[in-house]
């Protein structure tokens, strides 16, 4: 039996894919965060692959406070750039396939259509940055699939729905930014596709690189909290601002809609609109 190995088991994305992974009976996973495994001991983590071998690595750990990052550079490279690269690394002598989570941050915003795959990143912040490092020691090696994704959220973990839902209860106004743009995603949804490449690099050794996954659709994070304050039946009123009205230590890109195409065609997979999957992930949260 062909064993997966989840980093960054407690997360929203390690906790969507230890519920999914109950129907996959052919595989034996390996969930772990910094509590039994930690990534940043590199000759511990050599020593759990010569002992646990696994097939394939499924990194969901990451550095994602991006404010903070400002001020903690070398924290937010070491586990956004370093310890990938090193999973990719072992990966490569161990006979594995790493399948690393990345974001559209990695862009400046400043394009005109989706992005896809191939469009040069221009990241802004230090969270960012890093993540962009990652992605480039990850490629390195021939056995690595880069996934990036955007507005990650769960019923799991803290994340932007419930942030608004909390203040939204708390508050008779809040006011959203609605000049930058992009595509919220259901952690759930993204778990889904995640386990269905690595099914997909287990029988098909062309598939390489790098894939785009989100929701389908486009908002702003004014239209996001919107729709999840009208879906709680909440009365708070969001107002639109400007992102030069919220000042924050990290700049972000104004536009990081994604391009689905290639893993779409790749996976012949449909994916949900953004505003069915956020019904459903209320669902479990409300």
């Amino acid at each position: 039996m062909k064993k997966i190995l989840i980093t960054g088991a407690k997360g929203q994305l390690g906790n969507e894919i230890l519920l999914l992974s109950k129907v996959y009976k052919d595989y034996e996973f390996l969930f772990h965060d910094i509590d039994t495994l930690d990534l940043t001991d590199f000759k511990n983590l050599e020593k759990f692959f010569q002992v646990h071998s696994p097939d394939i690595i499924i990194n969901c750990a990451a550095y994602t406070a991006v404010d903070k990052a400002e001020k903690e550079p070398e924290t937010a490279h070491l586990l956004n750039a370093e310890v990938p690269g090193v999973l990719a690394l072992l990966s490569d002598r161990f006979n594995a396939y790493l399948i690393h989570i990345s974001t559209d941050y990695v862009f400046d915003g400043r394009n005109y259509r989706p992005y896809k795959e191939n469009d040069l990143p221009n990241p802004l912040s230090v969270y960012a940055q890093s993540k962009y490092a990652g992605e480039q020691k990850v490629l390195q090696f021939g056995n690595t699939v880069v996934i990036r994704t955007s507005w990650l959220y769960s019923r799991f973990g803290n994340n932007f729905v419930k942030t608004m839902l909390k203040l939204g209860k708390e508050r008779d106004t809040l006011s959203i930014v609605f000049d930058q743009t992009g595509t919220p995603t259901n952690a759930c949804n993204l778990a889904a596709t995640i386990l269905k490449m690595a099914e997909s690099l287990d029988h098909n050794d062309h598939i390489r690189g790098i894939y785009h996954y989100s929701n389908e659709g486009v908002c702003s994070w004014y239209d996001f909290a919107r729709e999840i304050i009208k879906s709680a039946g909440y009365s708070c009123n969001v107002l639109p601002i400007t992102t030069d009205k919220y000042p924050m230590p990290a700049s972000r890109p104004y536009y990081t809609v994604l391009d689905k195409s290639r893993i779409k065609n790749t996976l012949n997979i449909t994916i949900p609109y953004w505003k069915d999957s956020l019904a459903e992930c209320l669902k479990d949260i409300i």
